[in-house]
């Protein structure tokens, strides 16, 4: 099976063992490895509330898609965690702005603590 590692330079080096993302030859699916709201040029967490990570979260799986030679409409299946679900609402309206077309499936989990502190991380599988 032919595996390619994907890096963007517009998204946040990894900071533990593992890729950006990785892309194999299935139809071709690419494995996004979960984006927490780190700045790709400062390495730190964002400033401001739920929102503001989510939008930062958001940006650098984008960024990880483009440098895969894909977009949202690409994405198959998510996993977002929380802190808080009672960020759920929040989260999901800055997350459903990514998806104009039918959204891919997708849970969302309560999760104690996340890297660096953050409030949200998501993951993605694309498909081309």
């Amino acid at each position: 099976m032919a595996r390619k590692a994907i890096h963007s330079d517009d998204a946040p080096k990894a900071i533990g063992p593992y890729s950006q993302a990785v892309q194999v030859d299935a139809g071709k699916l690419t494995f996004l490895s979960g984006q927490i709201p780190l700045d790709p040029k400062t390495m730190e967490i964002v400033p401001g509330d739920v929102v503001a990570q989510a939008e930062r979260v958001m940006e650098n799986l984008k960024a990880v898609l483009a440098a895969s030679g894909l977009d949202f409409s690409h994405v198959v299946r998510c996993t977002i965690f929380l802190t808080d679900l009672g960020d759920f609402a929040k989260v999901n309206e800055v997350y459903g702005r990514a998806f104009t077309g039918a959204p891919p499936a997708r849970a969302t989990v309560q999760v104690s603590a996340l890297p660096r502190g953050s409030k949200v991380e998501i993951d993605a599988i694309a498909v081309s």
